[in-house]
């Protein structure tokens, strides 16, 4: 429920390289015995999910590219970014590398697409961004592997036109620590905005699939996006379907293993946590939720209250059986087993649906999906065991789908909007399910 990546569909993790161009200098690699500055480099592209986009499922080659990225204007897929010569990146230069990450322009002059997230990488530091060089060019292994190409639909192969998206909507610039405030919150808002990128999946998108904000300066900052058939829920204090009621500490837990208050991550975002967020060090975690927790509410949806008469009355209910509103029935004969009939969930299995704030959101995608395709907790170090949603795909109606999930958004307490048939059959239809 936080940072689901684009996941929900992910960001184009490093570059596209120019196949078949010579360097015109040797690569200015940091020097072979700095180990630290390359165990630096890996963290950081472990922060940034470099694998997560630029590695084929089903045991494609570390960093090799090959994942087939979905966007409004077609597949993207991600580039070999492994130091191979020929396919990937290593007649890159220091200089070629930093413009790649900065601006979205490969060696050679070739424009990226925003679905790479290079508008949030433009802040990563300098050290940084050294660091980053030296760990790709010496702390990953060369994979002689060329991915299929990125063939999009006229006019969006059109390359040239970025240069006017770049001129209307990226921005430029190192990330600046803002006066007035301490180092940690400074060192959150560093790697939300920049490394994290986080805003690729939480924040809308604009016709021209700009990020509406790239900073906290604009109220549409980090309030939610759907990407890739999954909704990014909003990750400012709204008490609805925001972190209003999620604390520091239950954010950090949440980003180390995947559970936190009583939330588990699903869809894209358990890749983030299995592949990013739990290599992560505490104070960085803990940079980041207290940062997250900085940002005023924003773009407010649903509400929760649960000590309200109905609520109560409901929850009884639920516990004797006497409850005949559509959707309780099928909620008791498939839910309840894991949720619990109060919708409280069990600690560290199975996700509360009272009061979660992915249930009150304004767009109830990614409730859909899960339960139309089922899900997965991730699998971390020393984290709970992997814990299974099953599908309902073959199991529901549409019908039926809209009624629990109508049920599940007005129980408890929980007040968002209801669930619609044809919001389920369209899902369904786009999803081939």
């Amino acid at each position: 429920m936080l940072l689901l990546a684009l996941g929900v569909t992910a960001a184009v993790g490093v570059a596209e390289t120019a196949h078949g161009q010579r360097a015109e200098s040797s690569p200015q690699v940091a020097p072979a015995d700095d180990a630290a500055l390359v165990a630096r480099g890996e963290y950081l592209a472990k922060t940034a999910d470099c694998a997560g986009c630029h590695t084929a499922p089903k045991g494609g080659v570390p960093f090799a590219g090959g994942l087939g990225l979905a966007s409004p204007f077609g597949t993207i897929v991600s580039s070999n970014i492994t130091p191979d010569k020929e396919y990937g990146i290593g007649s890159y230069s220091y200089e070629d590398f930093a413009r790649t990450l900065r601006e979205g322009v490969a060696r050679g002059g070739k424009h990226l697409y925003p679905a790479m997230p290079y508008p949030s990488y433009s802040k990563i530091t300098d050290e940084d961004m050294r660091s980053l060089y030296a760990y790709f060019m010496q702390g990953v292994e060369p994979a002689h592997t060329q991915p299929p190409a990125t063939r999009l639909p006229f006019p969006f192969n059109q390359r040239w036109v970025l240069v006017f998206w770049n001129l209307a909507f990226a921005p430029n610039g190192v990330y600046e620590p803002r006066n007035g405030r301490d180092a940690q919150w400074n060192r959150g808002a560093y790697l939300v905005q920049s490394v994290g990128h986080c805003g690729a999946c939480h924040t809308p998108r604009g016709p021209a699939y700009e990020e509406r904000a790239y900073t906290d300066s604009s109220g549409a900052y980090l309030t939610g996006g759907a990407n890739d058939h999954w909704f990014a829920p909003n990750l400012t204090a709204d008490p609805g379907s925001g972190l209003g009621r999620v604390s520091a500490e239950d954010i950090a837990s949440f980003l180390r293993g995947g559970h936190g208050g009583g939330l588990v991550t699903f869809g894209s975002m358990v890749q983030v946590v299995e592949d990013s967020t739990q290599y992560m060090s505490d104070d960085d975690l803990n940079a980041i939720a207290r940062y997250l927790k900085s940002l005023p509410a924003q773009q407010r949806s649903g509400a929760y209250e649960p000590n309200s008469r109905g609520a109560q009355q409901g929850v009884e209910a639920m516990r004797t059986g006497a409850v005949q509103r559509p959707g309780a029935g099928i909620f008791l004969s498939f839910c309840a087993k894991c949720h619990q009939t109060d919708g409280s969930g069990k600690p560290l299995r199975y996700p509360k649906l009272a009061g979660n704030p992915t249930v009150l959101a304004s767009d109830p995608t990614s409730l859909m999906r899960l339960l139309v395709e089922g899900g997965s907790s991730p699998d971390t170090n020393g984290g709970p065991k992997r814990e299974k949603m099953p599908a309902f795909a073959t199991k529901l109606t549409s019908e039926e789908m809209a009624q629990v999930l109508t049920f599940v958004r007005s129980t408890w307490g929980n007040n968002a909007a209801p669930v619609t048939t044809r919001q389920v059959m369209s899902l369904r239809e786009e999803i081939h399910k």
